[in-house]
C-alpha cells in the first residue's frame, strides 16, 4: 500500500459522529480516526501488528461510513483490508480452529461452487425436512456450546432452486434488443436468494435487455478482501474476469451492494498484475449495481393497476456498500418511489450500519445486536409493513430483528417489488 494512504488523514474527527462502534463505546481508539493512527504507528515502526490491533481491526465494521463523511477524501476501504491482511500475515490469530474454519470456509467453499451449492442443499434439506423445526423444539440444541448455538440460530434459509435452475444461460426481452448485460449471481446470492437474481434477470427483460448469465459462477473476492485474504481475492477476481467476455456486453449487472462495491474494484485490487490490469479496469467501468443501471438507461414505470388499492407502506434501509462503498442513495429511491401504491417513508439513521457487515453478527456479536436494536427501532418508527434493501447480509439480518413483532412485515429487495409490479400488469 502507498504510505501516501495514511498520510490523507487530517485527524479532523468529523468521521466520528458517523462511526458505529465510537459512538458505542465514546474512545478514540475505537474510531477511523485512531485505527489510522495505530496503522501508521505499525507503518512507522513505532509498533508491531499486536493482538490488541487485530482485535481492533475485527471490532471496525468496514462500514465506509467514515469514507463518507470524510472531507479529505480517505480511503479507508484500502487501509481496512489492508490492515486486515496484515493481522492474517502476522499470525497473530492463527489458532488451529480458527485456520481451518478460514481455510473451509474462505478457501473450500467458496472457492469451489459446486461444493457451496452442495452444502447450501444439505441445510435446504435440514430446513426442509423439518429436523431444524425438531430440534430446536426438542431443546436438544442447547446441549451445545454457545457460540454453536448462535451459528445454528442464525442459520441461511436456502432456495429450493439456485439460480441456474431458474435462469437460462442466455434470455432475450419479447420486443428490441436495445442493450446487452451479463449478470452476476453471486456465491451466497445464488443459494439464498435465487429469487433476487430470477427478479433482476425478469426487469432487465422488461427493460429491452438481452441477459447473459455464465453458468456456475465462482464468488467475487469480497468476503476474502474483508478478512484479510488478499491472495484469495486476486485469484478470485482474476477468476472473474476470465469467465466474461466483457466486450460482448454494454454492462455487467450485480444485485448485491457488498459484492458490487468490491466487483467496482477489481481495477485497484489488480493495478500491480501486467497480465490483468488493463482488462480489470475495464471490468471495474462496466460493472453497474442493478438499480444504478436501470436509472441510467431509462426504466419503464410500471403501469398502476385499476383496483385502486389501498397504498403500502415501505421504508428503506441503505446497505453500507451500496450507499457508502458505491455512492449510490438516490437510485433505489427512485424506483421505489416508480412503484405504483407505494407510500415510501424515510427511515431515520437509514445509511447507519444494521450490524451485518459480512460475517460481524459471529464475531462480534453484542456490538452487531445492539445496532441492529436500533435499526429496528427507527423502523418499526415509520410504520412501514415493507422493508427494502438491497444487500443480502442486511436482508437477513433485519428479518431476524423483526422476527419476534406481532405483526408480520416483509424485507426485500427492492428489485423483487419492481418484478412484481411488472408481473402485476399481466
Amino acid at each position: 500500500m502507498d504510505y501516501s494512504v495514511l498520510q490523507q488523514c487530517m485527524h479532523c474527527g468529523l468521521c466520528l459522529p458517523t462511526c458505529p462502534t465510537y459512538l458505542e463505546t465514546g474512545k478514540e481508539r475505537n474510531s477511523p480516526r485512531g485505527r489510522i493512527s495505530l496503522m501508521r504507528a505499525i507503518a512507522d515502526g513505532e509498533m508491531g501488528t499486536t493482538s490488541a490491533f487485530a482485535d481492533e481491526m475485527s471490532y471496525c465494521l468496514g462500514c465506509l461510513a467514515c469514507s463518507t463523511a470524510c472531507p479529505a477524501g480517505v480511503d479507508y476501504a484500502t487501509l481496512f483490508e489492508t490492515a486486515r491482511a496484515d493481522v492474517e500475515k502476522s499470525g497473530i490469530k492463527s489458532g488451529l480452529l480458527r485456520r481451518f474454519i478460514r481455510w473451509f470456509s474462505l478457501r473450500f467453499l467458496l472457492f469451489r461452487p459446486y461444493a457451496l451449492r452442495t452444502e447450501g442443499r444439505l441445510w435446504w434439506l435440514y430446513e426442509a425436512s423439518g429436523m431444524q423445526k425438531l430440534l430446536r423444539k426438542s431443546g436438544i440444541l442447547s446441549l451445545l456450546p454457545a457460540r454453536l448455538r448462535e451459528l445454528e440460530r442464525q442459520t441461511i434459509p436456502m432456495r429450493p432452486e439456485f439460480s441456474d435452475e431458474i435462469i437460462a444461460a442466455v434470455e432475450r426481452p419479447r420486443g428490441e434488443i436495445r442493450r446487452r448485460v451479463a449478470v452476476l449471481t453471486g456465491c451466497i446470492q445464488d443459494i439464498a436468494f435465487s429469487d433476487v437474481n430470477r427478479a433482476t434477470v425478469d426487469v432487465l427483460l422488461e427493460n429491452g435487455c438481452e441477459v447473459a448469465t455464465p453458468r456456475a459462477q465462482s464468488c467475487c473476492g469480497s468476503l476474502h478482501v474483508h478478512n484479510g485474504d488478499h491472495d484469495g481475492a486476486l485469484i478470485l477476481a482474476r477468476r472473474q474476469i476470465d469467465s466474461i467476455d466483457q466486450s460482448k456486453f454494454d454492462a455487467i449487472i450485480s444485485n448485491s451492494a457488498g459484492c458490487g462495491s468490491h466487483l467496482k474494484h477489481y481495477g485497484h485490487l489488480l493495478a500491480g498484475d501486467p497480465a490483468y490490469a488493463a482488462r480489470a479496469a475495464a471490468w471495474s467501468a462496466k460493472v453497474r449495481d442493478i438499480s444504478e443501471w436501470l436509472v441510467e438507461i431509462g426504466f419503464r414505470a410500471p403501469v398502476p393497476p385499476t383496483n385502486g388499492a389501498a397504498p403500502v407502506a415501505i421504508t428503506y434501509h441503505e446497505a453500507c456498500h451500496l450507499c457508502h462503498g458505491q455512492k449510490i442513495t438516490a437510485q433505489p429511491r427512485e424506483i421505489l418511489r416508480a412503484l405504483p401504491g407505494v407510500d415510501l417513508r424515510e427511515c431515520p439513521e437509514s445509511t447507519m450500519c444494521c450490524g451485518s457487515a459480512g460475517i460481524y453478527s459471529l464475531t462480534q456479536p453484542r456490538t452487531s445486536a445492539w445496532l441492529l436494536d436500533r435499526k429496528v427501532s427507527h423502523i418499526h418508527s415509520t410504520g412501514a409493513s415493507v422493508i427494502a434493501t438491497a444487500n443480502p447480509g442486511c436482508q437477513l439480518q433485519i428479518q431476524r430483528g423483526l422476527s419476534s413483532d406481532t405483526e408480520a412485515k416483509r424485507v426485500v429487495h427492492p428489485i423483487v417489488l419492481l418484478a412484481e409490479a411488472y408481473k402485476a400488469e399481466k
